[in-house]
């Protein structure tokens, strides 16, 4: 039962997953680090929520990239806090402009939640899930977020 359940998991999530690792992640060992996410998937079964396996797996996705980075660095990094570690591949396409100058401005954690809005199309109890924080927390971050990049924008054309 377990193994069908997994194998729907995967083939209806891996892609998300390795879409979300490989914007954060500059490297040959992308398949590598989806595959870590996996595993802890297969290992933490009864873990993952009913409805939220997406947004688990992208929270675990996140832990095992700032592993794989602290690894690289040996510098602690926690979630919202990868500052200096940040490779997602819309930042390199934004690179030289003005949106790159804009995006920078604003605190990573912003960045992270409107990467999961925007990029992942993530709804704002997907991104509580995904960030382990209330709904209402994540509704507040979302909206801060927005109002942190539509200042800063302001501030640029000034």
């Amino acid at each position: 039962m377990k193994d069908t359940a997994f194998d729907e998991l995967f083939s209806t999530h891996a892609s998300d997953v390795y879409k979300y690792v490989a914007r954060r992640h500059v490297g040959n060992d992308v398949e590598d680090l989806v595959a870590e996410v996996f595993t802890l998937a297969w290992q933490k079964w009864n873990e993952i929520p009913d409805t939220f396996e997406l947004q688990w797996l992208y929270r675990t996705a996140w832990f095992v990239l700032a592993n794989a980075h602290r690894k690289q660095s040996d510098l602690p990094i926690e979630i919202g806090e990868a500052q200096g570690f940040e490779t997602d591949i819309a930042d390199f396409v934004i690179e030289h402009n003005e949106m790159r100058r804009v995006w920078l401005e604003i605190p990573e954690r912003d960045r992270e939640v409107l990467r999961l809005v925007a990029w992942e199309g993530l709804t704002p109890p997907e991104v509580a899930a995904v960030l382990g924080i209330s709904v209402g927390g994540a509704s507040s971050a979302i909206s801060r977020a927005r109002k942190n990049l539509s200042n800063c924008f302001a501030r640029e054309s000034d």
